[in-house]
């Protein structure tokens, strides 16, 4: 018989303090042709041939439409406080705007109820990239129409579940299909647009600022948005490298940051691409929020761009070169004027990425520093890595190491008020396919059984120790 792993003794966290894990509807729920869903972005972007690279895509996922119970079953046991989860659109409103699926809606309600008898807190993002193809076709968030479409669906969603939800996220990670869907192409909706991607970043917070208002006028008091951050650290001292950096964290970090808390984009130059009344524009992205979610996964190493093929350390710097990859394999045109390079000297997950956890850290208190008293309370609204295996150590280490270095934050001032581990469940990574192992539970994809890890029964010891107080 297998010993439950003994809990690491994690320092004390406030007794309010929010934990829990978190998913999102295009991973897990599968079901895409059932109760009147329609197609997304994903849908046709999976479809075609050699995008997603194993060949995979998520018309069953982990089943979780048909088995929801069976995983609302896994977070009641796990003792988790809340499930951070994702509405589709497309299985609410299968258009994108007009006519509304009831079916789908009734899903939500079913999930709803069952997360409050189960005594967990649900927390529905609204966003979590599957825009519906139909809007897509029109120009998906290039377009100012969508913004407006995404808020007259956050009040159908906040109409119908308001009564019970109390939290509410509004987009996640709108840098992602910036730069990956428009810009580069390596996600859905597979354009390659690069700067002039910039629009889907301008109307992705735009309609973020009007799902808060919409929110708001159903009566919601805790609502925020879940934006991907991490710390950009500089190849070199050269000229030519902190330039480079400093346009990297412009575009992945200040950019999304800087319109939503402090009502103006962090460069005039950049706000002059952008399209439609800037400035009024700004004072609906500014919209007050009550939370503000952060997803964190490692740092990024960035200088200028190097020669093709190049990699390894720079003789004159002492610099590693362009590695040309980003996000976890996916490759960098060379015409952009920047390069992030290889991380050295850290351990490593499954996906490449490096584990550090001191970043974490660095983060939240850069964030203090820079925003003041415009940062709202901070949940961390993802933080993750991908193993493989069941007994897996590794993520164990990953886990302890961020919530200590979460608690030091902590001590340093910043108010950080929850964290959500990233996932719950193994699931369909989005470009990688099945290859990627994120879960506290094991799925076997051909029988579709949940196992829980080792990470599962540590995290649930952690959360006993914790509420002991």
């Amino acid at each position: 018989m297998t010993t439950e792993p003994v809990p690491a003794p994690l320092p004390r966290f406030p007794r309010d303090f929010l934990w829990g894990v978190s998913t999102s509807a295009p991973q897990i729920e599968g079901a895409v042709e059932e109760d009147g869903r329609g197609r997304s972005v994903w849908d046709v972007f999976a479809a075609g041939a050699g995008r997603i690279k194993d060949g995979s895509d998520a018309r069953v996922a982990t089943d979780h439409y048909h088995r929801y119970r069976e995983d609302v079953g896994l977070l009641r046991e796990l003792g988790v406080g809340a499930y951070r989860f994702s509405v589709a659109w497309p299985r609410v409103v299968p258009d994108g705007h007009g006519a509304v699926n009831g079916a789908g809606l009734d899903f939500y309600d079913r999930l709803v109820d069952a997360l409050l008898a189960a005594g967990v807190a649900p927390v529905p993002t609204l966003f979590h990239w599957d825009t519906p193809q139909a809007l897509e076709e029109r120009g998906g968030w290039l377009r100012r129409e969508t913004a407006e479409r995404f808020a007259a669906y956050a009040d159908v969603v906040a109409g119908r579940l308001g009564d019970r939800v109390e939290r509410w996220i509004t987009l996640n990670e709108p840098a992602e299909v910036t730069l990956l869907g428009y810009g580069l192409g390596q996600h859905a909706p597979g354009r390659q647009l690069l700067f002039d991607a910039l629009p889907a970043a301008h109307h992705q917070l735009l309609g973020h600022g009007l799902a808060v208002q919409a929110l708001r006028a159903r009566g919601a008091t805790d609502i925020g948005i879940a934006n991907s951050h991490g710390p950009t650290w500089t190849a070199s001292a050269s000229e030519a490298d902190t330039a480079a950096a400093g346009l990297y964290d412009l575009l992945l970090n200040r950019l999304f940051a800087e319109p939503v808390l402090l009502g103006r984009y962090p460069d005039e130059e950049l706000a002059a691409l952008l399209p439609g009344p800037v400035a009024e524009d700004l004072q609906v992205i500014a919209e007050p929020v009550d939370r503000y979610g952060i997803n964190y996964y490692q740092p990024t190493l960035v200088g200028a761009p190097a020669a093709e093929g190049a990699a390894g350390t720079d003789e004159a710097t002492g610099a590693g070169k362009a590695a040309g990859t980003d996000f976890g394999g996916i490759r960098l045109p060379p015409e952009l004027p920047f390069a992030p390079r290889e991380i050295e000297g850290y351990p490593r997950t499954d996906f490449g990425w490096p584990v550090v956890p001191e970043a974490l850290t660095e983060l939240l208190v850069s964030f203090r520093e820079r925003y003041g008293d415009r940062l709202p309370p901070v949940v961390i609204t993802e933080n993750g890595c991908s193993y493989e295996g069941i007994e897996d150590r590794e993520r164990i280490a990953f886990l302890d190491g961020h919530l200590r270095a979460l608690h030091a934050a902590m001590a340093a001032g910043v108010d950080v008020r929850g964290y959500f581990v990233w996932s719950l469940m193994d699931n369909f990574e989005w470009a990688e396919g099945y290859a990627r192992r994120f879960g506290l539970v094991h799925v076997d994809y051909a029988t579709l059984k949940r196992t829980p890890k080792a990470s599962y029964r540590w995290l649930q010891g952690v959360l006993r120790e914790q509420a002991r107080g």
